[in-house]
């Protein structure tokens, strides 16, 4: 079982070689890089590739890593045993139906092998990768409700990602397969964009590529344009039918694109590229 990129993704070899080498260890792929940088989509597309079912867990700030495992619902519980009904009493003598499952509980009781995603791990607390550490290296945990313990029937592939907004515990690094996707440099970029404009036209392509590196390597930027950023203003460059010659200036200087709001998510870097365009036009 080895991955090998996919139609719809451009994996570089160091990408492909890093899913390979977690599947072969047997560890969870812990992936990082910027925002867009496709480190969602890949859990997607190597699932895919390898014919696995998809389980994804989306962390947020409130996510406890207990939710990963099950949820006891005493609540509906305690209202059933007040209702006089045969049916919600019979419902009630068994606690099974009051126990939520989750991801990991779904993945590891799964009849086939499955792919899951853990999918931007840094939002929740700094305990949460601590507290799965158990549960993600011997692949089992014990629901103290049923008295049972529910053991994985086959290993699944993880994925967790992070966009590193908090330093994850390093016993929880060591236990995972790591892998750093770096910003695509102009060639893979464009073999990225083909895969989604196999169309595109190369003047259009040419003069959007400049300026979306001219616009991040601006100094003091606060939010760089990613990858999927880059789509969806190539995106709108095509609904609108605009041509290469409105994106080039005569000198090929840098200037205030169409539509750059599918570029620069906030006021601050707007105002810091405006000034900077203002300032390379006096220059001339």
């Amino acid at each position: 079982m080895k991955f090998q990129g996919t139609q719809k993704y451009v994996a570089t070899p160091d990408l492909m070689l890093s899913v390979n080498a977690a599947i072969a260890l047997q560890r969870p792929l812990l992936v990082k890089g910027e925002p867009g940088t496709g480190k969602t989509m890949l859990a997607e597309e190597v699932a895919q590739s390898l014919g696995l079912p998809l389980l994804q867990w989306h962390i947020k700030s409130t996510t406890k890593s207990q939710q990963g495992l099950y949820e006891y619902d005493a609540v509906s519980r305690l209202r059933d045993s007040q209702l006089n009904t045969s049916d919600s009493a019979e419902r009630v003598k068994d606690i099974r139906n009051y126990i939520i499952q989750g991801v990991l509980w779904q993945a590891f009781t799964a009849t086939q092998p499955v792919a899951l995603l853990i999918d931007e791990i840094d939002k929740a607390d700094i305990e949460f990768p601590n507290d799965l550490l158990r549960e993600l290296d011997r692949m089992e945990f014990y629901c103290y409700e049923t008295r049972e313990l529910i053991k994985a029937k086959h290993r699944p592939l993880v994925f967790i990602t992070s966009n590193n907004e908090k330093e994850l515990p390093d016993a929880f690094l060591r236990r995972c397969f790591f892998h750093y996707i770096q910003f695509p440099d102009p060639a893979t970029l464009q073999r990225i964009v083909e895969v989604h404009f196999p169309g595109l036209k190369d003047e259009l392509l040419s003069a959007a590529m400049k300026i979306f590196y001219d616009i991040r390597k601006l100094p003091g930027l606060k939010k760089k344009p990613s990858t999927s950023e880059l789509i969806d203003w190539l995106k709108l460059l095509m609904a609108e039918d605009i041509a290469a010659s409105t994106l080039q200036t005569a000198d090929q200087q840098i200037a205030v694109p169409p539509l750059v709001g599918a570029l620069l998510k906030n006021e601050q870097d707007t105002v810091l590229f405006e000034k900077l365009v203002f300032m390379n036009q006096r220059k001339r």
